[in-house]
């Protein structure tokens, strides 16, 4: 199950976000859960890499609540992909990274409208993404 989709810049401006199932919520209240996640991840990521044994190339790819797991890619430029899903999902860092290169990419890189570091508004990036997890979700369903 497919509970939220985020992708960051590297300054933690939220690019794009979509979500499945979930209480509607005002502006406010979104604005505030985005920047939490981005600062949990953040902080998350600091502390992974500090415990991170010397030379392990480790880093932070997935963590779990009683709840929902979250999945986590970041690219070299510093975009960050953030799926939340339902506890029974395996890995996903395959999967973000074959949106990231066959979508993000093929969509928005290659797009000389789209600025980077701006907010996603390209309707073509949003129907490939939701194609993409609705293939997902039927696939493990």
């Amino acid at each position: 199950m497919l509970h939220s989709f985020h992708i960051f810049n590297r300054k933690g401006d939220l690019l794009f976000y979509k979500e499945w199932a979930r209480a509607p919520r005002s502006a406010k209240a979104m604005a505030d859960d985005h920047k939490l996640m981005f600062g949990f991840l953040f902080s998350l990521k600091q502390l992974v890499n500090k415990m991170a044994p010397r030379g392990s190339g480790g880093g932070l790819h997935a963590c779990s609540t009683s709840t929902y797991k979250l999945h986590y890619f970041e690219t070299a430029s510093g975009l960050r992909f953030v799926l939340c899903t339902g506890l029974a999902a395996g890995d996903l860092r395959e999967t973000l990274r074959r949106l990231y290169a066959d979508i993000y990419v093929e969509t928005l890189t290659k797009n000389p409208l789209h600025r980077l570091d701006e907010p996603i508004t390209c309707k073509s990036f949003e129907q490939a993404v939701d194609a993409f997890f609705a293939s997902l979700q039927q696939g493990q369903g």
